[in-house]
């Protein structure tokens, strides 16, 4: 079954150097009653956590062994790192990445190079204020 999850999966896979996926967990909340599309309020990050492609399966693996951690969550912004020579990058060399990603969301800066879906797989799409 193809899902954007899985698509993004695959194409990590696909790279000419093994990759290793930034994920960063978040909460939305709504401050006003708006049309879902332009729905206004705040996006609180909950946990992040780094994965070579090879140790996930697909959205529902994850989401299960996400909320076993914490499940007050409902997007997941998702950025991927470049190995070299054939090796992904460690978990230290992430550790840098996902700052700056809490710090993107944080700060309000440009969010458009993550790919960001929710619960059920469906791309969301952030507008700068």
């Amino acid at each position: 079954m193809s899902s954007n999850f899985n698509n993004m999966l695959n194409a990590a896979k696909a790279q000419p150097e093994p990759q290793r996926l930034l994920f960063m967990l978040a909460l939305s909340e709504r401050t006003n009653k708006a049309k879902k599309s332009r729905a206004q309020g705040t996006i609180t990050p909950v946990m992040c956590v780094d994965k070579i492609p090879d140790e996930l399966s697909d959205i529902t693996a994850f989401i299960e062994e996400a909320d076993s951690i914490n499940s007050q969550w409902d997007m997941i912004f998702i950025a991927g790192m470049n190995g070299e020579n054939g090796q992904p990058p460690s978990p230290e060399e992430a550790e840098p990445l996902l700052n700056k990603m809490v710090n993107d969301l944080v700060s309000g800066q440009d969010l458009s190079r993550y790919l960001i879906l929710n619960r059920e797989d469906d791309m969301v799409e952030i507008a700068a204020n």
